[in-house]
């Protein structure tokens, strides 16, 4: 039964201090958040394992699915401590920044970086972004581990703000040390998403997979694009990630805030193209930190990542430090339902005309053809691992899916997929006909489905199996959630 009150894009929110008490986490995941991400940027780590075991227990007493994102701090590159914790920046005036003596404390004139190999990567005439760009300086001269600079954007410059070089071109690793103790961080809290903060190419990805399965994690992994050098490596990078997040703060630093709009939208059509989940990320709601209602440019902003695509939004410090974290889930919410009743991509059909190399694909393909092409008012799929639930979300309907499986990591990993609705269940045996009529009547009870809905259902005919979605079958639903009327595909 499609519902006109059921957003189908999701809502990250993050974690921190203004979450910490129970209450409001319970009211966060009450208002609508889908996952929870914790900043690996902030905090020590038995605050961030505090904050998932409480995220577990307070999503199982609301009884939702809720996944969990560990977001690595990656290579950031910053500059390190003032004496009095800030300096005020003069234009035109010199400014030193000191990679051979980082531990110093800096004025007015000076201030250690912690990438010692910076000297290395830049050159006079390159222009440097401090403090995601309210500061800027042109390199003159490098002398011996120092950067010699002239300011041209002054300002108050505090301790620990990010540098990025204007267009790109560092040549720091997409992970860095201070991100191994996090990983396995993750896989011990069995963080659903684990983020790979400055991602550069497919190798990035690939490490930080390889370390994660080392630490016994099976978490999906999220690429943050937000260097140059990723949109360069774009397409290996999403056939290489699980999901791909437009992050566009330091990213809107290097290439200007120009390009932007148009390179959100081909990062998220890159990545669907790849069927990769994809995700809009970095003050999209930030008036709200302080305010209780987003300002008009921001309702717009969250729509058009809703129109372009978007599987997910993200919300950072609106709901790890602001005054309103479950009020900015409401507001998003309230902004997606309406961006999803204005601009319903039903049914792309360039994207169901595509090769297959797996059956489930297949299935999931037919059964989203057959939705554009047939009334119905759900899709249910029974699924160990939640590919075909994956599969399935990647053409954009108004129909929803609900996907049935008895594995909690794949309820909560789905629960970032746009127009998914994982719900548990424990199918009571191997008879095909009895798992669909138990099926049938559970979303019944629980008012997803009613007499006379018509739905497709996707299953295997050995269930429990991953991957092995061969079936197709069309039903209408009869007296207390029978099944009546059914026909059949079956691939294999």
């Amino acid at each position: 039964m499609t519902d006109p009150n059921v957003r189908r894009t999701k809502i990250i929110a993050t974690l921190g201090p203004a979450t910490d008490r129970r209450e409001a986490m319970h009211a966060l995941i009450e208002a609508g958040a889908d996952v929870l991400r914790l900043n690996m940027s902030h905090g020590p780590a038995e605050k961030h394992a505090e904050r998932t075991r409480m995220a577990r227990e307070v999503a199982a007493e609301v009884g939702r699915e809720v996944a969990v994102l560990f977001d690595l701090q990656g290579p950031k590159i910053r500059i390190e401590k003032f004496n009095g914790g800030a300096a005020d920046l003069e234009p035109g005036a010199a400014f030193v920044l000191d990679a051979g003596n980082p531990g110093i404390p800096g004025d007015n004139g000076r201030v250690g970086v912690s990438y010692p190999d910076l000297p290395d990567d830049v050159k006079p005439g390159d222009v440097l972004l401090l403090d995601d760009g309210l500061v800027s300086m042109r390199v003159t001269r490098i002398d011996g581990r120092s950067i010699v600079c002239e300011v041209e954007n002054g300002g108050r410059l505090s301790d620990r703000k990010g540098i990025n070089l204007q267009g790109g071109g560092l040549s720091v690793s997409g992970l860095a040390e201070h991100d191994l103790p996090h990983i396995r961080l993750a896989a011990e809290l069995e963080a659903d998403y684990l983020a790979v903060s400055f991602a550069s190419n497919a190798g990035d990805i690939e490490r930080a997979r390889e370390l994660l399965r080392q630490a016994g994690s099976s978490a999906s992994i999220m690429a943050k694009i937000e260097r140059i050098e990723a949109i360069t490596n774009l397409e290996e990078i999403c056939d290489a990630a699980d999901a791909v997040l437009v992050a566009r703060g330091d990213l809107g630093v290097e290439i200007g805030d120009a390009e932007l709009p148009g390179l959100q939208k081909r990062i998220i059509q890159t990545a669907l193209n790849y069927n990769r989940v994809a995700a809009t990320a970095t003050q999209m709601m930030q008036s709200m930190i302080e305010n209780p209602i987003p300002t008009r440019a921001e309702v717009l902003d969250v729509a058009n990542a809703v129109i372009d695509g978007s599987d997910a939004v993200m919300l950072s410090a609106e709901t790890a430090v602001g005054k309103h974290p479950a009020t900015v889930v409401k507001a998003m919410n309230r902004i997606c339902l309406g961006a999803e009743r204005h601009f319903d991509r039903v049914g792309e059909s360039a994207r169901l005309n595509v090769r297959f190399q797996r059956i489930d694909q297949a299935i999931a393909m037919a059964a989203m053809f057959m939705a554009k092409h047939v009334s119905v008012q759900a899709i249910v799929a029974l699924t160990e691992s939640g590919s075909t639930a994956q599969w399935l979300s990647r053409v954009q309907s108004s129909v929803p899916i609900f996907a049935l499986s008895p594995n909690v990591a794949s309820r909560r990993r789905m629960a970032l997929f746009r127009n998914v609705y994982p719900v548990a269940h424990q199918p009571d045996g191997q008879d095909m006909d009895q798992v669909i009529g138990e099926v049938l009547n559970l979303l019944y009870r629980k008012r997803h489905v009613r007499t006379g809905d018509r739905v497709i259902v996707t299953l295997g005919d050995h269930l429990g199996d991953q991957g092995g979605t061969n079936t197709l079958r069309l039903l209408q639903i009869g007296a207390e959630g029978a099944a009546e009327n059914q026909s059949e595909l079956e691939l294999g």
